[in-house]
């Protein structure tokens, strides 16, 4: 049995495309409220700075867990939720830290190489009345939407969510 160029470029194809599709497969939907690929700068108690994990909103707490560690913040203690548009060193670390001892400035030009993202601070107050605050970090287009939950779970801000695009300007009938 002889095959044909057309049935062996029909086969290449079928084998390529299950290449591409299969990891499209395997992704889990992402649950409302959940935040994977959430970094935990400092200000969460038990939680070591710069963990990585997920921030959950919902029923009432925003929830922050990272390995085994958990922590809850009860989103009606929180007194403010702050957003920003930040970036970082898109080489970090030890390599990033080295790379600045290279050769003609090298390692500052590779430095200029950023990934944008997303932050997110809280000011909250625990059982005892004290007053704590957390910085998180994020993929960029993630810190509103955790905004917005928290507001709706109870969580209070200084600075007021932007207005609704489609809603008429104030004044206009």
């Amino acid at each position: 049995m002889r095959m044909t160029s057309t049935g062996l470029l029909c086969g290449a194809v079928a084998v390529v495309a299950m290449f591409l599709v299969t990891p499209c497969i395997a992704q889990q939907p992402q649950q409302p409220g959940t935040f994977p690929q959430t970094k935990q700068v400092l200000g969460l108690e038990g939680v070591k700075h710069n963990a990585m994990g997920t921030l959950t909103v919902q029923k009432g707490t925003l929830e922050f867990t990272s390995g085994k560690k958990k922590t809850d913040v009860p989103a009606t203690s929180i007194s403010d939720v702050v957003t920003d548009k930040d970036s970082q060193r898109a080489i970090g670390g030890v390599v990033g830290t080295i790379s600045m001892f290279g050769p003609y400035g090298s390692g500052r030009f590779l430095s200029l190489f950023r990934t944008k993202i997303d932050t997110v601070t809280i000011n909250y107050h625990d059982s005892s009345g004290a007053l704590h605050g957390a910085v998180f970090t994020m993929p960029t287009g993630r810190a509103e939407e955790v905004k917005q939950d928290l507001l709706t779970e109870g969580a209070h801000t200084t600075i007021p969510t932007a207005p609704d695009a489609t809603a008429p300007p104030a004044g206009t009938k």
